[in-house]
């Protein structure tokens, strides 16, 4: 039997629907260094218990890195991830920052305390990706975010767009990637209490009054009654998105 034990539907699904994804974009290859952002939430935290699994499958080498900023609010919310990274022997960059306050001080006089904080934090990780010599910086994005996306990029940009799974940084040097893209979030948070992962609370002040939040509850209230439309807007999607992918890499 496999390190890992034997999977429940949910975790095989994770497993397999990533592993589907990293390889019909070719997400990886031998030598890869993989920064996984970790934010402790269970998106980036099923992804690399999940890359750990994949890691182990693929029939080339890969190195996994957890890069975690803490954004601050609390100092000590990072012990578990910091744990659970030194029990299962895997690689970590676990750091301090001041990044969630600052977004809510006057310094941050013009954008929303997401968006500067999101700016601050991606600023940092692209640091640290260049600092370990990493040539792959891997987010938690899901099936459900490429909704939210989708619907929050044409209700207030006026522009169809999504996310996407494999994008080049700085001259192809590193390559930003959402390995977790056609994964819905219910097969993520089944996993996660399986697995029995450390998650923590979101303790941002902002947390659930973002107008990604709004329009996510919009997107899940509009189509609660029925499911088969959520399901079909989001396999719409999937498909969209990956055909797009698999055209430009």
């Amino acid at each position: 039997m496999a390190k890992w034990g034997k999977l429940s539907f949910a975790q095989k699904k994770c497993v397999s629907t990533i592993g589907m994804l990293m390889q019909k974009t070719e997400m990886v290859s031998e030598g890869s260094r993989v920064g996984i952002a970790v934010s402790g939430g269970v998106d980036s935290f099923v992804l690399i218990r999940t890359m750990l699994i994949r890691q182990a499958i693929m029939p080339f080498n890969i190195e996994l890195m957890v890069l975690h900023l803490n954004p601050g609010f609390d100092p000590e919310n990072h012990i578990p991830l910091s744990t659970w990274c030194s029990e299962h022997g895997v690689s970590s960059h676990i750091e301090l920052t001041d990044f969630g306050p600052r977004a809510h001080s006057p310094e941050n006089r013009k954008n929303s305390a997401c968006f500067y904080c999101s700016r601050l934090r991606r600023k940092r990780l692209f640091e640290l990706c260049d600092q370990y010599n990493l040539t792959h910086l891997a987010l938690g994005h899901n099936a459900d975010d490429l909704v939210t996306t989708f619907f929050m990029n044409m209700l207030q940009n006026g522009r169809v767009d999504g996310l996407s799974a494999n994008e080049p940084f700085f001259k192809g040097k590193l390559q930003m990637i959402r390995p977790a893209l056609m994964l819905e979030k219910k097969f993520i948070k089944t996993a996660a209490r399986q697995w029995g992962l450390p998650i923590w609370a979101n303790d941002c002040p902002s947390n659930g009054t973002t107008k990604r939040n709004t329009i996510n509850s919009w997107v899940y209230d509009s189509w609660k009654k029925d499911p088969r439309i959520m399901n079909n807007i989001i396999n719409a999607l999937k498909r969209w998105q990956l055909d797009l992918n698999i055209k430009t890499t």
